[in-house]
C-alpha cells in the first residue's frame, strides 16, 4: 500500500487522503514524534477528530466530531 502524500507547510506536516487532494491529518513532528496540536478529517474535508501529543503520546483533551464537524464527544488522554 503507498504512504500517503505528505508535504510541511509552515512547520506543520500535512498528509493527504489517497486521492492525493484532500487534507487526512495535519499537525507538527519534532524528532519523528507527533507533537503539539494535531487534526484529522474526512475525505469530505469536515474534521473528525483533534488533540494533542507530547513526545509521540496523546494527551490532554481529545475531540470528536460528527459528519458535519460538530462536537460529536470529548475523551481525556
Amino acid at each position: 500500500m503507498p504512504s500517503k502524500k505528505s508535504e510541511i507547510i509552515d512547520g506543520l506536516t500535512i498528509k493527504y487522503h489517497a486521492n492525493g487532494k484532500t487534507i487526512w491529518s495535519k499537525g507538527k513532528i519534532i524528532d519523528g514524534l507527533a507533537e503539539g496540536y494535531w487534526e484529522w478529517y474526512r475525505i469530505d474535508g469536515t474534521i473528525k477528530r483533534s488533540g494533542h501529543f507530547k513526545s509521540g503520546e496523546p494527551v490532554g483533551e481529545w475531540i470528536t466530531y460528527d459528519a458535519k464537524g460538530l462536537v460529536y464527544k470529548k475523551t481525556q488522554k
